[in-house]
């Protein structure tokens, strides 16, 4: 062979070699951070997050192949989790995935500029990680977990299936999210003509003492509203309801599964399957100051018969026609 052929040939198989190693490069392995304000063996918690990482293999994401997940399952008092939101801002993902329970704020404490998708936020607007729904601004936008008018649906429907309460104690914790839950309760209890007692959330013991004090008093009920603190409670709050003959109406789909009366609320899994898709999106170049805020698009009524059946309660069968589930 000539060298000037040689030469030639030596330049063509340079040139095409980057080509052909690119094409053998494994995926670029992109990191995303999950904050979750519950216990990593919180089943309701692995059923969200199943339904995010569904998401997320629907569109081409794979743990192993092009991402990597770090988690930090945050249970405890305000300081933990603004501890693990610190922890994990450090190891510098592209972008987190924020649980209910103040994780975003405790995210935004720790970073303004890392990406932020949240799949129960409440009330963006008013807690201020949010400029608008339309234009969120800043590094966090998300789906809302649900709109404060729920809160008047929850004392609605314990009205309806059990008529004869004039009492209703709220299960609630402090916080923004509680008073505006509180306030639109209240303005319906108002208008049904019952009663409102606060219950706070704060540990077994005190959550075991108000509940039994409150139940000392007939035609009693109960509202589980919106709060981490409850999900972790969930067992001991069941219970009392069931030892107390109190009907009580939930948040949350896995109180009625595990033997609560009644709830109405949006499919949160769903929520974080849809939250997969502004990771995404994120991952691929756009900012979350332009995706805009989203509502639930679906909603959850599920009835308990058998419970109903053990507290002496007939369902109206208006009520049972609309329910999207019925347990018997």
């Amino acid at each position: 062979m000539k060298r000037r052929e040689f030469i030639t040939l030596l330049g063509g198989a340079a040139a095409a070699w980057p080509l052909s190693a690119r094409a053998q490069e494994p995926d670029r392995v992109r990191r995303i951070g999950v904050l979750m304000h519950t216990g990593a063996g919180e089943p309701e918690a692995q059923a969200r997050l199943a339904a995010f990482m569904q998401g997320l293999q629907e569109l081409g994401w794979a743990v192993g192949r092009n991402i990597r997940i770090d988690y930090r399952w945050s249970v405890g008092d305000v300081a933990h989790l603004y501890k693990d939101a610190a922890e994990l801002v450090a190891l510098r993902p592209e972008v987190i995935l924020a649980g209910v329970g103040g994780t975003v704020a405790a995210l935004q404490r720790a970073s303004l500029t890392v990406p932020i998708v949240y799949a129960q936020g409440i009330d963006p607007v008013g807690n201020g990680y949010a400029e608008s729904l339309a234009r969120p601004g800043g590094n966090a936008t998300g789906f809302i977990q649900f709109e404060y008018g729920l809160a008047g649906k929850w004392m609605e429907l314990l009205k309806e299936i059990a008529p004869g309460i004039t009492r209703v104690g709220v299960l609630r914790e402090p916080g923004a999210a509680a008073i505006g839950q509180w306030a639109i309760i209240q303005a319906v209890a108002q208008s049904l003509g019952v009663e409102l007692k606060a219950i706070w959330l704060p540990d077994a013991s005190e959550i075991e003492r108000t509940v039994s004090v409150f139940a000392r008093s007939p035609n009693g009920g109960l509202i589980v509203a919106v709060s981490a603190a409850s999900l972790v409670h969930r067992e001991l709050i069941i219970a009392l309801a069931a030892q107390h003959r109190l009907p009580a109406i939930y948040a949350y789909r896995i109180f009625v599964t595990s033997g609560g009366l009644i709830t109405y609320g949006p499919d949160i899994s769903s929520q974080y399957r849809r939250a997969a898709s502004y990771v995404d999106r994120i991952l691929k170049g756009e900012k979350p100051a332009d995706l805009p805020v989203q509502s639930p698009t679906r909603y959850e009524l599920v009835i308990n018969l058998k419970t109903a059946k053990a507290l002496g309660i007939e369902v109206p069968p208006t009520l049972l026609a609309r329910a999207d589930e019925v347990i018997e």
